[in-house]
């Protein structure tokens, strides 16, 4: 049986992984903001088959509790087998160039407050040599585009930590999988126009859960995402930078 933490449980994509997880009849432990969402996604869970579900509230801000709640996760599930971190926020870019605390904030919530969790988890999975460290990061953080590059920047530093964690824990049998989505249909974009590289979050759901059962490294999700961001990448800088992206 999988004990899995799922850390912005509420997330549209977290709660679909965690429905298909719950229909393998995993343990889980869902950590999120809003009490109310997190008592509702419980109920669904266990109605669909989940073994154990438990949660509580969390900040991810709140650096000084991240040791505490995985303790606490732990101990209800008597140990933890995979993570998935789900929780970030979409900056706005524009908002962001007018305010560096906005900006400083965007990178502590969408950056910093995961490396915080992942030094935590890294050394404990480490331990017990064996476990899946999960992150859903974002195609963003393959180039910086002047679009959302306080966004692409959170991501990218996400991109560049896990690589190096990848490379240390694997000696250890610790699965780490960077998650890239490119657009997804959530509460999160219900303002963008929708078009056709849009993914629904249970594809990517599905996507995710099949990427840690193959033990990938880097999942792009949908697939095309990977000869897309391959392309942006390749343009020249001398290009790139005339470019409305």
């Amino acid at each position: 049986m999988k004990k899995i933490l799922i850390v912005g449980a509420t997330s549209a994509i977290a709660e679909a992984v965690a429905r298909r997880y719950a229909g393998q009849g995993a343990a889980l432990f869902l950590l999120a903001r809003n009490a109310e969402r997190l008592e509702a996604l419980q109920q669904d869970l266990r109605i669909r088959g989940a073994a154990h579900v438990a949660h509580a509230i969390f900040d991810a801000n709140d650096f000084e509790g991240h040791g505490a709640a995985i303790e606490q996760a732990s101990a209800a599930m008597d140990g933890i087998d995979t993570v998935l971190i789900a929780h970030g926020t979409l900056s706005d870019q524009q908002a962001c160039q007018r305010d560096v605390g906005l900006t400083l904030n965007e990178l502590k919530t969408n950056a910093l407050s995961v490396i915080s969790l992942l030094t935590i988890l890294a050394n404990r999975f480490e331990a017990q040599r064996h476990g899946t460290l999960a992150v859903i990061g974002s195609v963003a953080g393959d180039r910086g585009r002047q679009s959302n590059y306080v966004y692409g920047a959170a991501k990218g530093m996400l991109a560049i930590f896990l690589q190096g964690l990848r490379n240390r824990l694997q000696k250890a049998g610790v699965q780490v999988l960077t998650i890239k989505p490119g657009f997804v249909d959530t509460p999160m974009t219900a303002s963008f126009t929708k078009g056709a590289l849009w993914a629904a979050p249970d594809a990517v759901a599905a996507d995710i859960v099949k990427a840690i059962a193959r033990g990938s490294d880097v999942l792009y999700t949908p697939f095309f995402w990977r000869g897309i961001m391959a392309i942006i990448k390749a343009v020249p800088e001398s290009v790139f930078k005339k470019l409305s992206l």
